[in-house]
């Protein structure tokens, strides 16, 4: 999407330092954490929010991608926490996966 700074951040328009890349998604640390270890997992397509996320091998890739940034980073304890759409707190309209360590 033009306007979309993840999807300018997917595509290096703006540079970024990630700590977990695939084929599919990439993760950074949040720039205003709300936790001890704060990072956003995002997927490298635009899915506008969570309930957009149709494609089932994405979703899945998603979810491996938390097990092995949590053990990468050494995080035991930790929440995830998506919002879907504005009215329940999404900032940017693009799917995103907060995964706050403790």
């Amino acid at each position: 999407m033009k306007n979309c700074i993840f999807c300018k951040i997917a595509n290096g328009e703006i540079p970024s330092t990630r700590v977990y890349e695939n084929d599919f998604c990439f993760a950074i640390n949040d720039l205003h954490p709300k936790a001890p270890r704060h990072i956003l997992l995002i997927p490298k397509v635009h899915v506008e929010k969570f309930a957009d996320l149709d494609d089932e091998n994405l979703a899945g890739e998603l979810f491996k991608a938390i097990h092995t940034i949590t053990k990468q980073e050494n995080i035991s304890h930790y929440q995830l926490h998506v919002n879907n759409g504005a009215r329940a707190g999404q900032e940017v309209m693009h799917l995103h996966i907060h995964i706050m360590g403790y």
